[in-house]
């Protein structure tokens, strides 16, 4: 992976340092992580996250948005629904212990 393909990388040490700080933060829970692992087979409503995870609807967007934020998962729409796939960052769940 190089530094343009990295979401994480940013123009200065600063903003690097406050993008890895984001990605941190996201990664660091367990629930989060879980989200990720459901994640895994493909991009997903916030209703078939739920499914999957058994998390109530509120409590997963809270959470999605902050795996957004830290880079882990982008958001698209379509066709009016809304729909979260992994990132290259949000990968990693990959090489973390459950």
């Amino acid at each position: 992976m190089s530094d343009k393909d990295s979401k994480t990388i940013g123009h200065s040490m600063e903003e690097t340092k406050e993008y890895h700080v984001r990605y941190l933060r996201a990664i660091n829970s367990p629930v989060r992580r879980e989200i990720l692992r459901a994640l895994k087979d493909g991009e997903a409503t916030v209703e078939a996250l739920g499914e999957r995870t058994g998390m109530e609807d509120k409590a997963l967007t809270w959470h999605l948005s902050i795996l957004e934020h830290g880079f882990c998962v982008e958001k698209q729409d379509r066709d009016g629904e809304v729909v979260y796939d992994l990132t290259q960052e949000g990968r990693v769940v990959d090489f973390m212990d459950e």
